[in-house]
């Protein structure tokens, strides 16, 4: 046997897994547990107790005490009969009740000597063998299936109710979700961090209904910062994209108590909501707890019809039953007439069975009403954002709603905490309030550096969003953040009066108009590098101080081909415009720049850059960068650039340059790079570009240089490196303004003496060439700062090196050995005044 505890454990849950149980559930529970009490008592009252008690049925009985039934056969006549004897009699009792109720049979000697009163009823002749018999017979062949079977059957419809009503907490695709959902709900519930939001919203409310009160009469203003103010210079509260501003009503401070978090709970708060988003997107794809939940609850109303249907028109229990078995030949009678002695009780107990059952059942119906009668799929917190100043608490669907919904049933409070770790503000608000209390303005003050410019320096990196103590640093010149997925200038950014650069990499940032105001007026510089250019902030385009704007990122949108920049008219004082993309036509809004910008910079990732007819309006530049683009012919529409002072066009496809003659219309044309090209000649032409004071033609595919180039009466840097050059010609002394000559990295065997006539030489860079030995003319270059000689064949240096005063060893490149080859004399006079140690580079 088994006990009651071990059953009614088939209808436990966890305790944790009750606040998914409505109170419909937990009614049918405690109905099933009664069902299952009752369905045991029948079972043991009728293991231990049931049998009937039968007697034999004469043919001359049956005529005086009930009416014969057509058709049945008499019992012979002068068949012994008898009682029935209860089958608890004792022996004793047995021969007793025998021998009052046997008469003797004919011709017996004994006689009575007392006389006794003539025994009344049907006498028989059988023994209580017999009657056990019979008894046993007539249970298993006249009483009806329902009477013998009822307890059990009650036991198996109420095991599968049990069972239909919590299996959705048992079935393994369920249970795993709901054994996560309802751990992380439990966590949310009990977080200091639901507690302090909460807390921090009805500190807003108050201070919002003072601030109604006290300033009602000048009426606030709200900002929608959708739209553009299209006079940004007249006036000064410019609104801003991206945030919500008041123009009026001040910032309420939250008290300082309140934004003490502990560390620790900081970082569980944080670990809930990393865990409630993977939760969500795991849940709410799919609607199977949902349609689980459904079926258990259809089936058990079909149950509940079917157990109703057959109960009321099939289980008939009586007390008195008529039994015919096959013993004629073992008794001698036919018929007997049977009591059921648990009839009664059976009878009361089914009725009993039927009531609750039919309380289930109309359960069951409440139910499946409640589950159809509004869209269980979808769950909204419409109500939680009216109460809490977190508007952004999205609606969820499917699973995820099904299962806010049964908790609803449990306590509504549930929902309300746990969305609080659905809203990005409040993360957010979480992130601030932890960050804050990790970067304080000791340690953001550790981190100043000074950069190569001699500037304060700040680099933030992968912080959760910009501590507030930066806002502090008021010396600080350049600030540059990256990977900060939430960066918001507040109104103190106006602190901040020193800074007039920054970086903004993988950084959506927002900003206050107050602090955009600031901003706008003095923010020089601003480098932003992005994936998409929707992640390019609008107020970017508002900045009318700005003097140099740097943009790195994918310029081209998704669906099309067309560039993404917003109109640039407002950055009225931008002299320098740098985008590193993949740009294949120049973007046309950069038109609106051309009254003022002066310097141009396009450095593509090796993508084509086919259109470039917007750069004909461009009259104002001074200075072209077109990298990699992969240009293989000069652009036509750069001649039309007359102010252009300095041309770039480093790592394209130019093979050749045959249009350089045409930059004699660019009487301003000083500076000219055509490096890391396939320009194979230089053609004559070169010598028509007068104006010509640097020419970049390094990492090509050079084999000469023509003669035309020596031509150029201003030329003063030429750099020809990284070529197949093998001689270098005489007509380099006619460069008298030349100051830099690099030639390294070529085949050059030997130097023309007239290059030593460049007396103006302060770099002469020949190294990883051919040379065989050095002129002792390289006296001369008086000037002579820095000569590279590493990498040729040279067994010597000419002493004459000594007179090149300026030269020290530092700015001496050659080998160890050759060094040691110059007099003492020459070496002291090189090595002096300097305290860096020869390299040997």
């Amino acid at each position: 046997m088994f006990t009651l505890t071990e059953v009614a454990s088939l209808n436990d849950i966890q305790p944790t897994y009750r606040i998914l149980k409505p109170w419909w559930d937990v009614f049918m529970d405690y109905l099933g547990l009664v069902m299952l009490m009752l369905a045991i008592f029948a079972m043991t009252m009728q293991i231990t107790k049931d049998h009937v008690a039968c007697l034999p049925c004469p043919e001359e009985t049956e005529a005086n005490l009930y009416p014969t039934q057509k058709g049945s056969s008499p019992t012979p006549t002068g068949a012994p009969v008898t009682p029935t004897i209860p089958s608890g009699t004792t022996a004793q009792s047995n021969k007793a009740i025998t021998g009052i109720l046997t008469t003797h049979q004919p011709g017996t000697a004994e006689q009575k000597t007392d006389p006794q009163p003539e025994p009344r009823g049907v006498k028989t002749n059988l023994d209580f063998q017999q009657y056990v018999f019979i008894n046993q017979m007539c249970y298993h062949d006249a009483l009806p299936w329902s009477s013998k079977y009822f307890p059990y059957l009650t036991l198996i419809h109420t095991l599968i109710l049990m069972v239909s009503s919590n299996f959705w907490f048992k079935y393994p695709k369920t249970s795993s979700k709901i054994e996560h959902f309802v751990s992380i709900l439990g966590r949310c519930f009990e977080s200091p961090w639901t507690t302090k939001a909460l807390s921090e919203t009805a500190c807003e409310d108050s201070e919002e209904n003072k601030q109604r009160l006290t300033g009602s009469s000048s009426g606030p203003k709200q900002v929608s910062l959708e739209g553009k103010d299209e006079s940004p210079d007249t006036n000064p509260s410019t609104p801003m994209l991206g945030v919500k501003v008041s123009a009026d009503k001040p910032i309420a401070e939250v008290p300082s108590s309140m934004t003490i978090l502990d560390k620790k709970d900081g970082e569980q708060a944080k670990a809930l909501f990393e865990k409630v988003r993977k939760f969500r997107a795991h849940v709410e794809d799919s609607d199977f707890i949902y349609r689980l939940y459904v079926a258990q609850t259809s089936v058990k109303t079909v149950k509940f019809i079917l157990i109703l249907s057959y109960t009321s028109t099939l289980v008939r229990i009586e007390f008195k039953h008529y039994c015919e078995p096959d013993i004629e030949q073992l008794t001698g009678y036919k018929k007997f007439y049977c009591t059921h002695n648990m009839a009664f009780m059976l009878h009361k107990l089914l009725f009993t069975y039927i009531v609750l059952i039919v309380i289930y059942g109309m359960t069951c119906l409440y139910s499946l009403f409640w589950v159809f009668r509004r869209p269980l799929k979808e769950y909204s917190f419409e109500k939680v954002r009216e109460e809490s100043s977190f508007s952004d608490i999205p609606d969820v669907k499917n699973d995820f709603a099904f299962l806010l919904h049964m908790v609803d049933q449990y306590d509504q409070l549930y929902s309300k905490r746990f969305g609080i770790f659905l809203s990005e503000v409040s993360e957010n608000k979480l992130r601030e309030i932890s960050l804050n209390h990790e970067w304080t303005f000791e340690k953001l003050k550790q981190h100043v550096t000074r950069n190569a410019h001699d500037q304060q320096e700040l680099h933030l990196f992968m912080l959760s969003g910009l501590p507030n103590a930066v806002f502090d640093l008021t010396d600080l010149e350049v600030l540059k953040l990256e990977l900060i997925p939430e960066v918001r200038f507040s109104a103190k950014v106006s602190q901040m009066t020193s800074m007039q650069e920054l970086h903004l990499c993988h950084c959506p940032a927002k900003v206050e108009q107050t602090g955009f105001a600031f901003l706008r007026d003095h923010l020089r510089r601003l480098h932003v590098k992005f994936t998409d250019v929707a992640e390019i902030p609008p107020w970017v385009y508002l900045l009318r101080s700005l003097r140099e704007l740097y943009l790195m990122g994918n310029l081209n949108s998704e669906n099309n081909k067309m560039i993404g920049l917003e109109s640039m008219r407002d950055l009225r004082h931008l002299k320098t415009l740098c985008l590193k993309s993949n740009l294949t036509k120049m973007p046309t809004n950069i038109t609106e720049l051309s009254p003022h910008l002066l310097r141009l910079m396009v450095h593509n990732d090796g993508t084509k850059l086919l259109v470039l007819n917007s750069l004909k309006k461009m009259t104002s530049l001074i200075e072209l960068e077109l990298h990699n683009c992969e240009l293989e012919r000069i652009p036509h529409a750069i001649f039309s650039l007359t102010n252009l002072q300095e041309l770039d066009l480093k790592s394209n496809n130019i093979r050749t340059i045959e249009e350089i003659i045409s930059f004699q219309h660019l009487r301003r044309l000083t500076c000219l790079k055509l490096w890391h090209n396939k320009i194979i000649t230089i053609p004559a032409s070169i010598g028509h570009v007068k104006s010509l004071e640097s020419l970049h033609l390094s990492h090509n595919k050079l084999e000469s240089l023509p003669s035309a180039l020596f031509t150029l009466p201003k030329l003063r840097h030429l750099d020809v490196a990284h070529n197949s050059i093998t001689v270098l010609p005489p007509d380099v002394g006619l460069l008298n303004n030349l100051q830099h000559l690099a030639i390294n990295s070529n085949k050059v065997e030997a130097l023309p003496k007239p290059l030593f006539r460049c007396t103006k030489l302060k770099v002469l860079c020949l190294g990883h060439n051919a040379l065989t030995s050095l002129p002792e003319t390289v006296g001369q270059l008086v000037q002579l700062t820095q000569l590279e000689l590493r990498g040729n064949c040279l067994d010597r240096l000419p002493i004459q090196l000594g007179s090149c005063r300026l030269l020290r060893k530092n700015g001496l490149i050659v080998e160890d050995h050759l060094f040691d080859t110059l007099p003492v004399e020459v070496k002291e006079s090189i090595s002096r005044e300097t305290n860096v140690s020869f390299s040997g580079l």
